[in-house]
């Protein structure tokens, strides 16, 4: 109660109230007294800053993918070498046949 009583009153949180919570319900005040362009500039560094982390997210996810794929392509050829029929070696690693005839070349 004392926090939203005194609200208007703090310029920031006392050790005390350094919880989640009570940041949040501060941000939140915050983003309130904000003016309209205030409003409209935080909000468009916000999105820029979750479109960034999601060009991140998909960046490490191709990453994780082409080192999957490259991995996959090393196992094929180990197998090949091995004597393995291309119908096998595509449902193990999951190539397609034609993927696995252009490593014979």
């Amino acid at each position: 109660m004392f926090v939203l009583k005194n609200m208007t009153k703090l310029d920031k949180l006392s050790p005390y109230l350094r919880k989640p919570i009570f940041e949040k319900l501060f941000n939140i005040a915050e983003y309130a007294n904000f003016s309209k362009e205030e409003k409209n500039m935080y909000d468009v560094s916000l999105k820029r800053k979750w479109d960034e982390e999601a060009v991140m997210d998909y960046a490490v996810k191709q990453g994780v993918r082409q080192g999957e794929l490259k991995n996959a392509k090393e196992n094929a050829v180990k197998m090949l070498s091995r004597g393995f029929d291309v119908q096998t070696i595509s449902e193990i690693t999951d190539l397609s046949a034609e993927e696995i005839k252009n490593l014979l070349n």
